[in-house]
């Protein structure tokens, strides 16, 4: 990722735990209750919603008024002296209910209290459930609030060799601010972000905003962050069946399954801020679970959650943090309206054991609540949801002291008066450098960076060992405009290669980004876009093929990229290419008239295309320069069209193409989450094989999670095609059943893979496909794969299996059925 800070990395780490719910709406009953005889009105009668607490009583004309979020099917009325009277209703309407009650004379039962084998908190639970869709805000028509949030880092778990290093001695006030009493570990805080927002929220059309009145953070001033601090990106629903902690699907405490995953004791019964409530402990059932556990203090009126906190089970498949506790805190702020006062949350991160790590901490309070008061259209427009506004990010001291819900402890108001010293300290900066390299692939030196380092060795049969050189202009020189360039020299063709660019801003909002490059290199075709390069050291050493299906590339391209509103980008893209043959792959024209041979000295092409892309809801996070998708529950939505300008610079076919994709990543819950893409493609025009769409293969040992991985490169061309993925990730549903697997934390992972296309002959009058490539019109091309992810909590292996075209040969080799393939893959 260029140019984020270790920072801005940071912030994505407690920022998720997300969740939402349906929602449910008012159930409103009127009416008057009547002898059945007399028809006289009879007042003071008890009208109550069956198995609730909620109800009323008739007034003096024995007319009554009830409006409830907490209503059941049955409306009772009952009166000493009458039979009692039960009517079907229906929930979440308005609706005229008329009682005519019976006189009796009999004596009122006997009440008989009688023993039960269920649980007591069983019993509360499932009206615990039975009353998520009325407890839940978003039943509300509308509703607004003042969030304030807090973000916290501090180093923890500090050797006393690491605090007395000389580095550190000119510096020993840092170490007045560490914290020894609330933590196990003692801890220095060394970053903090607030915010003070206002957020508003509709649910008819269902629409949410946040304006960000000010934003404090700690050395960094950047908007993308500054919207990181809002209510958005830190709510947590625990109502919500699953929660979300680092992209695992946990069981939520009040699942609507929670009994299948839980063991809950009823432990107390207690005045919690003036509210009776039950206090109710929960555990997980099974080890391995994605669980937590903890205790919840439940209403007894209305069966809200008071208050819930907990940590995640000590036995939970996830990586790297030692521990994570929540709270969070609620309060009825109008008659059956609750809603959030305080939330926090604590995590600590732990690369290895008894090694330094950190805390991330989060609290969030909520105040000044509007209820049911919804905004208009207008108020709603515009094509941010999230605003910042004006001068947020400058407030002054005097503005924090009457805004900050609570104040900062002394530690916490320290790291401000010495986040800048912290910031120059080498070891500090040692630290920030090692990420920043770890992740960009870049070493930062003043104005430039140099790198990729990946990029810096390889070989392959035409160049021989190759070396490359690489830098770009850093944040220093400018956060507007970036240059590019590298070169490389292989040691057999003796060639130098080199390519030049840059990008840079018209605007950052909305943004509108151009780019330039020229490249004059040497190219492997038909590799998928997030495939290693030919000029990668790994795809040098890990290959199960020679690396010897090279073009010589000279290619010169220019886009305009704009994001129109959140969620909606478009692109438009100008490029001129030329392929020259290199290796085994020929460019060639065999006329069976007379057997005459022509070879084609380099294939060009002049493309303008035009990209749309639309991600309902997608977030990210951004640098100055790239940014990282934050994903989104919606479906993504893209299509490219692409024309070529015959004539146009050498250019020498005139084609049009469409390709259209769907993406998807659906969370199943305790089942895992399933990752699906659909592509559809078609090309119009005649042209010679290495402007129709090839395949993407993968000849390395390294799985690659977009092309197959079973196909050779340039295996298969086609004209029209359509392919599908599908994986799977269990996230240890099975293996966390068996102990010795358990311990592993191994997880397990599912998919395949498909594509059917055809190819029309006429591409065949202009060039002829290599020997070792052929077409889809038999059948479609499957595999499918197996495997074990999070060995050692970096390693990811498949075993892969080929499920067609079977009889296809590579240079005199037929393909193997059954493959092994591994990966890095670091994850939580």
């Amino acid at each position: 990722m260029s140019k984020l800070s270790a920072y801005k990395l940071l912030l994505l780490l407690p920022i998720s735990m997300v969740g939402h719910l349906a929602y449910t709406q008012k159930t409103k009953v009127y009416g008057q209750v009547t002898d059945k005889v007399t028809g006289e009105a009879l007042p003071f009668v008890n009208i109550t919603f069956k198995e609730t607490k909620s109800g009323t009583t008739t007034d003096a004309e024995g007319n009554y008024r009830l409006e409830t979020y907490y209503a059941s099917d049955t409306l009772m009325a009952s009166f000493v002296g009458y039979k009692r009277v039960e009517v079907k209703i229906q929930r979440d309407k308005e609706q005229k209910i008329d009682f005519q009650l019976e006189s009796t004379t009999r004596d009122l039962p006997d009440v008989v209290i009688l023993a039960t084998d269920e649980n007591p908190a069983h019993t509360i639970f499932k009206k615990v459930i039975k009353n998520k869709p009325a407890n839940n805000r978003e039943k509300l028509d509308a509703y607004q609030y003042e969030v304030y949030n807090k973000i916290e880092f501090d180093v923890n778990n500090m050797s006393e060799e690491f605090m007395d290093r000389k580095l550190f001695q000119k510096f020993d006030f840092i170490f007045d601010n560490i914290d020894s009493a609330s933590e196990e570990k003692p801890f220095l805080p060394v970053f903090i972000t607030e915010s003070v927002s206002d957020f508003y929220y509709r649910q008819k059309p269902k629409n949410s905003k946040e304006f960000i009145k000010g934003t404090r953070v700690s050395g960094i001033n950047n908007e993308s962050i500054a919207q990181f601090t809002g209510d958005m990106y830190q709510q947590i629903n625990i109502y919500d069946n699953h929660v979300s902690v680092f992209g695992k699907n946990f069981i939520s405490p009040v699942s609507d399954n929670g009994i299948t995953f839980y063991k809950y004791y009823l432990v107390d019964s207690m005045f919690v801020d003036d509210y009776w409530c039950y206090q109710i402990d929960f555990i997980p059932k099974r080890k391995g679970d994605l669980c937590f556990d903890g205790t919840m203090w439940i209403n007894d009126t209305t069966y809200a959650l008071k208050r819930i906190e907990g940590n995640i089970s000590g036995d939970a498949n996830i990586n790297f943090v030692k521990d994570l506790f929540f709270r969070q805190e609620f309060r009825q702020v109008v008659n059956e309206v609750w809603m959030p006062v305080k939330d926090e949350l604590v995590i600590d991160f732990n690369l290895a054991e008894k090694k330094m790590g950190f805390y991330g901490r989060k609290t969030t309070s909520f105040k000044k609540f509007v209820i049911n008061e919804p905004k208009d259209d207008v108020f709603f427009g515009g094509m941010k949801t999230i605003v910042v506004n004006d001068g947020a990010s400058e407030r002054s001291d005097d503005f924090w002291e009457q805004n900050r819900h609570e104040d900062l402890s002394r530690a916490q108001q320290g790291i401000y008066d010495m986040i800048d010293t912290l910031g120059d300290l080498p070891i500090i900066r040692t630290y920030i450098d090692v990420i920043q390299t770890l992740v960009t692939g870049y070493k930062i030196i003043g104005k430039v960076e140099l790198g990729p380092y990946f990029s810096t060795y390889s070989f392959n049969p035409i160049e021989g060992n190759r070396f490359q050189f690489g830098l770009r202009t850093s944040n220093d020189f400018s956060k507007k405009i970036e240059l590019s360039g590298y070169g490389a020299y292989g040691l057999l063709d003796k060639q130098f290669k080199y390519g030049l660019g840059t990008r840079f801003f018209i605007t950052k909002q909305p943004r509108r980004l151009v780019q330039v490059y020229y490249k004059n290199d040497v190219e492997q075709i038909g590799i998928s876009q997030n495939a290693f390069r030919s000029e990668n050291v790994l795809s040098s050493f890990f290959r199960r093929n020679p690396n010897n299906k090279l073009t010589f590339t000279e290619e010169i391209r220019a886009s305009y990229f704009r994001e129109w509103f959140q969620g909606l980008s478009t692109q438009v893209l100008f490029r001129n290419i030329s392929y020259a043959p290199l290796g085994v792959i020929p460019f060639v024209k065999t006329f069976p008239d007379n057997g005459y041979l022509f070879n084609y000295k380099q294939v060009v092409s002049s493309e303008i295309s035009f990209h749309i892309r639309y991600a309902a809801k997608e977030e990210f996070l951004s640098g100055e320069f790239e940014r990282i998708s934050l994903g989104t529950k919606k479906p993504v939505l893209e299509a490219q069209l692409t024309y070529g300008l015959k004539g146009l610079f050498g250019a020498q076919y005139e084609f049009t193409k469409l390709v259209l994709s769907l993406k998807h990543k659906v969370p199943l819950g305790y089942l895992g989450t399933t990752w699906y893409s659909l592509e559809a493609g078609k090309i119009w025009g005649t042209l010679p094989f290495p402007l129709l769409e090839i395949h993407a293969g993968n000849e390395t040992y390294g799985y690659n999670i977009n092309a197959f991985n079973m196909m050779n490169i340039v295996e298969f061309v086609s004209d029209e095609y359509v392919s599908f993925n599908i994986r799977h990730h269990f996230m240890g549903l099975f293996f966390n059943r068996v102990p010795l697997l358990r311990k592993l934390k191994w997880r397990e992972v599912f998919s395949v893979k498909g594509v059917y296309g055809r190819l029309d002959e006429k591409h065949l009058s202009v060039m002829d496909l290599p020997s070792f490539t052929s077409t889809l019109a038999a059948k479609p091309y499957f595999e499918m794969a197996a495997g074990i992810e999070n060995i050692f909590k970096i390693f990811r292996v498949d075993v892969l299996w080929r499920m067609s075209y079977l009889s296809n040969e590579y240079q005199g080799i037929n393909v193997s059925p059954i493959g092994v393939r591994g990966r890095l893959q670091i994850d939580f």
